[in-house]
């Protein structure tokens, strides 16, 4: 089953991690990816820019309205994702654990929605 891990930290804090704090944690990241990898459980994962570059796009009444930034005002922004393939839930949540935002922040696991299991029989 394929499972998204979505990286939640706070942006402000992360802007002002000393340069050397940064470099472990890039080093860090690197290695989870690298385990990943070699494991076979990585689909994909990026870092995403700062919620400043975001812009958020609704339909109201058949108009489209563009909004810069991010729709919700929280304290922990989307900075990043990994898509992983697990046996499991309890493997994912292994995996969840072992990513180095698990300590500075959230992670939130979700189970992709697989086509077949969604899209109507024919």
């Amino acid at each position: 089953m394929r499972y998204m891990l979505l990286i939640n930290n706070d942006e402000a804090a992360l802007a002002n991690t000393p340069v050397e704090k940064a470099q472990q944690m890039s080093a860090a990241y690197g290695a989870y990816t690298e385990a990943l990898k070699k494991s076979g459980a990585w689909l994909a994962g990026e870092r995403l820019r700062p919620t400043q570059a975001t812009t958020s796009v609704r339909i109201a009444d058949g108009k489209t309205n563009v909004i810069d930034g991010p729709y919700a005002d929280t304290k922990e922004q989307l900075a990043g994702f990994y898509m992983i393939e697990a046996a499991d839930i309890d493997t994912a949540i292994d995996w969840a654990a072992r990513c180095p935002a698990a300590s500075t922040g959230t992670v939130e696991l979700r189970p992709i929605w697989e086509m077949a299991d969604y899209m109507p029989k024919k």
